[in-house]
């Protein structure tokens, strides 16, 4: 008996489970092997960093302001235009400065030729006292020749009393002398003409008025870029007044807000990778971890939270992290303030301190911008002084 087979029968049931079975195997092969790689990545890669895209780009804003008051005649800077330090940005109206100068000037003259007179008049007051003690030994000298030939009665009595208030009258004029030279000498002891207290003084009112002067031409204190100039020609203005920024942007750095839980194995010194919204990821910038913050964002805040209520909700709170930048790399690609940066911190080596050890030891930053002035001050005042000591000096 011959068996037919009917084409139009299903085929067995096998073939669907066995291609079913391969998949599932292959999808769980895949993902063991992402495990797997996920793990490695993580033990090898991840756990050695901590990263944020919550970082912005910091920096020093030097605020520009008068000294003095006056009104605004000049602007050398705007937006955007990079100054030097010792620039003139801003330069005030000098004139009533300049009369004052010239006053302390003259007032310095006037000091310096009175301090001259009083060591002449302890001169002459010396001079005055030796005259005085020989008119006095001469009038002793009388005294005692008319008192012998009295008793003779080769003199009269009278002539013998005149002499005697010859004497008292010399004795008188020599005190006199002595007390004139004390009261002179008492303005000159222990000094000479340049540090007359006289002089001195009109020495410091000149110092002071001609810092004045000079500081009619405001000046940058740093160099850096203009930002936020907000002065205008004729204005006036009082110290303290803002008229511009200048942002020295060499010298920013990143503040990264890194969650709590992430500062565990943060060290001062650890390398930081850093790249910028601005050039994207092909732009790397290096850094080092320069210091930890002392708080959270809301601790320093005006009005600090307060989570004495009863729906108090607990929330991760963040820790600002300071990260300085490569200068190099700044002056190849210049960042702005504010800008979004993402931070990825290397916490293999921890080796470092969680906190400074020891305060700096020099300033961090100086600027030599104004010393100049007072030594210029000194020089014009050694001028005037010599001008004005005559044969003396």
């Amino acid at each position: 008996m011959t068996q037919q087979i009917n084409p139009n029968a299903s085929a067995p049931a096998g073939a669907p489970v066995s291609k079913r079975k391969r998949a599932l195997m292959i999808l769980a092969a895949v993902v063991v092997l992402g495990g797997i790689a996920w793990a490695l990545w993580y033990f090898l890669v991840a756990r050695w960093h901590e990263d944020t895209d919550d970082a912005y780009v910091q920096g020093n804003v030097v605020t520009i302001t008068p000294q003095s008051q006056g009104t605004v005649v000049s602007i050398a800077a705007d937006d955007g235009m990079k100054v030097v330090a010792g620039q003139v940005l801003v330069q005030l109206d000098p004139n009533d400065a300049h009369v004052a100068y010239e006053q302390a000037e003259a007032n310095l003259a006037n000091a310096v030729r009175q301090a001259r007179g009083l060591y002449s008049a302890v001169e002459a007051n010396q001079a005055d006292i030796t005259a005085r003690r020989v008119a006095v030994q001469k009038a002793r000298e009388d005294v005692a020749r008319r008192a012998g030939l009295v008793a003779t009665g080769a003199v009269a009595a009278e002539e013998l009393a005149h002499a005697r208030d010859e004497l008292a009258a010399a004795e008188a004029a020599l005190a006199g002398a002595n007390e004139n030279l004390s009261r002179n000498r008492a303005l000159v002891d222990a000094t000479t003409v340049q540090t007359q207290p006289q002089v001195a003084a009109a020495a410091a009112q000149l110092r002071s008025a001609y810092l004045n002067l000079q500081r009619m031409a405001i000046v940058a204190p740093v160099t850096g870029y203009v930002a936020k100039r907000s002065t205008q020609l004729g204005q006036r203005v009082q110290p303290g007044t803002t008229l511009m920024t200048v942002v020295p942007l060499e010298q920013v750095w990143v503040e990264a807000n890194f969650k709590e839980t992430q500062l565990a194995n943060m060290r001062i010194g650890q390398p930081v990778e850093l790249h910028s919204d601005l050039y994207g990821d092909d732009v790397r910038f290096d850094g080092h971890l320069v210091s930890l913050g002392l708080g959270t964002g809301s601790a320093f805040a005006l009005l600090p939270a307060q989570n004495a209520s009863g729906n108090w909700i607990k929330i991760v709170q963040r820790v600002p992290v300071r990260i300085s930048v490569d200068a190099a790399q700044l002056k190849d690609h210049p960042l702005r303030l504010g800008l979004s940066m993402h931070a990825d911190v290397a916490i293999r080596d921890r080796g470092g301190a969680l906190l400074a050890d020891a305060p700096p030891a020099k300033p961090l930053l100086t600027t030599d911008a104004y010393a100049k002035q007072l030594a210029d001050a000194n020089a014009r005042i050694a001028k005037i002084v010599q001008a004005n000591l005559g044969r003396r000096g």
